[in-house]
């Protein structure tokens, strides 16, 4: 393996160890050859290669077989055949006997190993590395959530505060979003299918030539062995939806991450700094700005989830074919792993450990209690404008309560640097409607008015429950 060319596609710069095995490029071959063997052992099994013949595969010509490299096939494409999967063949019969090279690539048409073998390697890319991968950035969300369930924060919409939630609350709206695409990722990895079917998909060759088995199909036969099941109807690709859907699936996993990133970036801001991100001795954080910790890899999490949104666009372009096949999708699908190893290198970013340290980057990421409270304390006088015009609502206030804490008491409020509360009280020595209805106020409400840090309702305990729903999906 050392000498193979492992490089994945897409630029240099991100290229997960974890990947390398099924979407190195020497290794891109491996799958589509597994394909062609399995199809060996079922014209064994069905009688129609003759057993002296089926003898020949040995496992030493099995592992050949698994040897061969897609710069091999590349090289001999370039120089002889001009097509790709002939130069496998080619390069297949070079290493068996002549009497098995005869049956290479029976009943095969190219699509047949080519989209199999492709739909193999995300499924265990998949299997082996993205799903596992999520779920330790899960694990960890869990951990993070259950610290930090009830620490509070200024909630803020539209960059501005709103009302108190928790630490935990706001991770646990990411930690949800997480869960949903990792179960639909499960899903659509296990609805990944094969073909061999033939060159337009009608089993020409197979039904004519009588190699329709009973029982199971010939289809069947051959994809069970390398662990998929047929789609319901072929040409001489597969139906696009299945894969699309899964990469879809992987797309909006990214944009999750990407939503910690975009999150963590604001709130790493200087004149904010709730959070910040590990950063490790040697760091730099500017090449002249010596006092700087720039948010790297949140900023790494969102910009890779826009490279991906973009490779996505060849997805949506190979919705499409002219009639049972045209070449036009043929390059384009080759980008498709760029997918998948850009979400992996968000998953790594999170994951990452050093050297003298296994405590995954997501595990070490700080929480400013002081800065928290700081930022609450801001708005702390104006803040809860929410419960006061609903308590005097309810508290049988016959005006507009919102728009008399919008024009009436915020005013105050600046005028006197005074909560909000006091404000209304201030109304309420000349306005008869307003002293009524705050006097109506349950006492044990109106010491809340002055106390915004326990106004976050089921903040808490909402985190909680997404914590467990996490415990649910790791198990």
């Amino acid at each position: 393996m050392t000498s193979r060319n492992l490089t994945l596609p897409g630029t240099l710069r991100y290229q997960p160890r974890d990947l390398k095995e099924f979407f190195g490029h020497d290794n891109i071959i491996v799958p589509v050859a597994e394909v062609e063997l399995a199809t060996l052992d079922v014209l064994a099994e069905i009688g129609k290669m003759p057993a002296a013949d089926y003898e020949l595969l040995t496992p030493e010509v099995r592992d050949k077989v698994k040897e061969i490299t897609t710069t091999e096939v590349e090289e001999w494409e370039r120089k002889v055949t001009k097509h790709d999967i002939r130069a496998l063949v080619q390069k297949i019969n070079g290493v068996c006997p002549p009497r098995l090279a005869r049956w290479i690539h029976i009943p095969l048409t190219s699509y047949d190993p080519l989209d199999t073998g492709r739909i193999l390697a995300f499924v265990r890319a998949h299997n082996h590395v993205v799903q596992l991968k999520i779920a330790e950035v899960i694990g960890l969300f869990r951990d993070l959530i259950l610290k930090y369930s009830d620490t509070v924060q200024i909630g803020r919409t539209h960059g501005q505060h709103a009302l108190p939630i928790t630490v935990g609350f706001w991770l646990a709206c990411i930690l949800s979003r997480l869960i949903f695409n990792a179960r639909k990722m499960d899903e659509f990895s296990g609805g990944l299918v094969g073909k061999i079917s033939g060159a337009v998909g009608a089993y020409n060759a197979q039904f004519c030539l009588g190699l329709i088995p009973e029982g199971e199909s010939f289809e069947e036969r051959v994809l069970a062995k390398v662990g998929l099941k047929p789609a319901p109807i072929s040409s001489q690709i597969l139906p696009p939806e299945p894969l699309a859907y899964y990469l879809f699936s992987c797309l909006m996993t990214a944009a999750t991450l990407a939503q910690l990133g975009r999150d963590c970036r604001h709130l790493m801001r200087s004149e904010i700094a709730e959070v910040g991100e590990p950063f490790d001795k040697g760091q730099v954080g500017s090449s002249t700005m010596a006092h700087k910790r720039n948010p790297i890899n949140f900023e790494n999490l969102e910009g890779m989830y826009i490279r991906t949104k973009n490779e996505f666009g060849k997805v949506l372009d190979t919705l499409i074919s002219e009639h049972q096949r045209d070449l036009v999708g043929s390059c384009v699908m080759r980008d498709f792993p760029i997918i998948i190893v850009n979400l992996t290198q968000q998953l790594d970013t999170l994951l990452r450990r050093k050297e003298d340290d296994p405590t995954p980057f997501l595990a070490r990421l700080t929480v400013n209690s002081d800065a928290l409270r700081k930022n609450l304390l801001q708005s702390a006088k104006v803040i809860l404008a929410e419960p006061i015009y609903i308590a005097l609502q309810m508290a049988g206030y016959e005006g507009d309560a919102h728009k008399l804490v919008n024009e009436q008491a915020m005013a105050i409020c600046h005028q006197r640097d005074v909560f909000l509360i006091d404000a209304i009280g201030v109304i309420a020595e000349y306005d008869v409607k307003v002293s009524q209805a705050l006097a109506a106020i349950p006492k044990e409400l109106a010491v809340l008015f002055y106390s915004p840090e326990k106004y976050t309702g089921l903040a808490a305990s909402k985190a909680v429950d997404i914590a467990f729903m996490a415990d649910d999906y790791l198990r």
